[in-house]
């Protein structure tokens, strides 16, 4: 194979198994004149078109001293569907490429392109599905179940690398401030193994508190645990602050509140069993349920301990509150803010609840 492709929505990961792939694809004892790396981020549709053009003539042109090379096309832009990538000069340049591809690439010469996103409508990306190896990275999508036990593996396999230990409540911790994005995961994980040094490799709560910065997933989890422990000031408190980051509230509703009211509803259900493993088929058929099928263990384990302090018909009351929250949203012009103030005032006061 001579031909790679690295692309994908999420950019770290993207951008990690790119430079890990041309490492690998170098001719052995190549130096820096004999690949060559056309950094392919366009500002608009004639920039584009330069770069597909210079990628095309590095991958015509013999490499310095003779042998072979790598072209890498790297982070490119304008492959998608946006407006650029739509330009009538962008897909002129990517016609060309398109060409230059199909007519075989010289001996000794491979093609690594790492971009964002391809237009699999477009020829281009049609021919490169099914004429190269193919690699895509996207980003998890964190508004879907077992989302959190996806990054958790792969906390685990980065730590791994760098020696490092990180399991139980610290992984739980760590996974949901840092989010689901590859880049800050990395990051933190970074700040991490230089904070505890070569002397320790066991990375704590107490760890993960203090060196692990807060994304924006983050917030959302904060928000989730003030409502779990029944802090109206705090929950009011973030979630204004993403509010005035223009969060949607429908989408701010369905990714924290929401979510934790229903966890909090079923961890209460399997409540009286002790565990899931005892509970009646009737109650684990009315569980969150992963992509296989299996029951979403990460947000009931969360809720468990939180449960113990409502009762289920405060849960059952709750759950009619957030639906009365979310059509209030989507079907009505009542200030978002206030609705969703109201809401958690009702969600943390027991007796606002009952």
């Amino acid at each position: 194979m001579s031909i790679y492709v690295v692309t994908g929505s999420d950019e770290g990961r993207v951008a990690e198994e790119a430079s890990a792939l041309f490492e690998e694809l170098k001719p052995p004892g190549s130096d820096e004149f004999a690949n060559e790396i056309i950094e392919a981020v366009g500002d608009n549709a004639e920039h584009a078109f330069q770069k597909t053009s210079q990628a095309i003539e590095a991958l015509q042109t013999v490499g310095f001293f003779g042998g072979d090379k790598i072209v890498w096309l790297k982070s490119a832009n304008f492959l998608g569907t946006d407006r650029t990538s739509e330009a009538e000069r962008t897909r002129a340049g990517t016609e060309n490429l398109l060409e230059t591809l199909q007519a075989g690439l010289p001996p000794g010469v491979i093609f690594l392109l790492s971009c964002s996103a391809i237009n699999g409508v477009r020829r281009l990306g049609k021919w490169l599905k099914a004429n190269s190896d193919y690699r895509s990275y996207d980003k998890i999508d964190v508004s879907k179940e077992g989302w959190e036990q996806q990054v958790a593996a792969q906390v685990r396999r980065l730590t791994k690398e760098k020696g490092l230990q990180l399991d139980g409540e610290a992984l739980e911790l760590f996974v949901q401030r840092a989010g689901a994005e590859t880049r800050q995961i990395t990051n933190e994980i970074d700040k991490l193994d230089l904070y505890l040094g070569p002397g320790r490799r066991t990375v704590t709560v107490e760890d993960v508190t203090l060196m692990v910065s807060v994304s924006h997933k983050g917030v959302i989890w904060e928000i989730s645990r003030a409502v779990e422990r029944r802090q109206p000031e705090r929950a009011i408190q973030l979630i204004d602050s993403l509010l005035l980051k223009n969060e949607s509230p429908v989408g701010l509703i369905k990714a924290s509140i929401i979510p934790t009211v229903r966890n909090l509803f079923f961890a209460k259900l399997a409540e009286p069993y002790g565990s899931l493993n005892k509970a009646p088929q009737g109650v684990i058929a009315a569980l969150p349920k992963k992509k296989d099928g299996s029951v979403n263990t990460w947000g009931l384990k969360m809720a468990a301990q939180a449960a113990r302090g409502f009762s289920i018909e405060q849960l059952q009351k709750a759950m009619r509150c957030c639906l009365e929250a979310d059509k209030a949203l989507v079907t009505t012009s009542q200030d978002p803010r206030v609705v969703l103030h109201k809401l958690i005032i009702q969600l943390c006061d027991g007796k606002q609840v009952a």
